[in-house]
């Protein structure tokens, strides 16, 4: 079954956008529809990652948590920031992470987590995924930050992802 049809929630979400989009269900829409929803993801089968493999439940959940306060927080110091910018200038600057992290799904994690919380920005990673670099927009202690960084992300998802 997975050979012929290796993502039905992908194929049947496909199948729908194909009739939204038309705002047709006529016998040629439908046809098409049930073609693209079976065909895009079968060509596509073999581009998809592997599945990534999650240890710690309960892990991920504070995790989740946390990112969700720290978004909260941070929009509110940016926000200050911007307001109180003709009193004291932002320190913005660019930070070197050392990273742990290797696996190819906790990095992706990481990146995200990076990107939605306000004021910091993925910019670059080595070749070699040991060093990160960010860009930060209103940071006093540099290696403040980056110890806070690597214990409140980088540690939880290295014990969700490498165990």
């Amino acid at each position: 079954m997975k050979r012929w049809l290796p993502s039905p929630f992908l194929s049947l979400a496909l199948a729908a956008m194909w009739l939204l989009l038309n705002r047709s269900l006529s016998p040629g829409h439908l046809f098409l529809a049930v073609l693209v929803g079976w065909l895009m993801p079968w060509l596509m089968a073999p581009l998809r990652p592997a599945a990534g493999r999650i240890a710690r439940p309960g892990v991920l959940l504070r995790l989740v948590l946390r990112v969700g306060g720290d978004v909260i927080v941070s929009a509110l110091q940016v926000a200050g920031g911007v307001l109180l910018a003709r009193r004291r200038a932002p320190r913005a600057r660019f930070l070197v992470v050392p990273l742990e992290l290797r696996d190819p799904f906790a990095l992706a994690a990481l990146a995200c987590i990076t990107t939605v919380v306000p004021g910091t920005v993925w910019a670059e990673l080595s070749r070699d995924r040991s060093q990160l670099r960010l860009h930060v927009f209103d940071e006093a202690g540099d290696e403040d930050f980056i110890q806070r960084y690597k214990t409140r992300y980088e540690a939880p998802l290295k014990e969700i992802f490498e165990p």
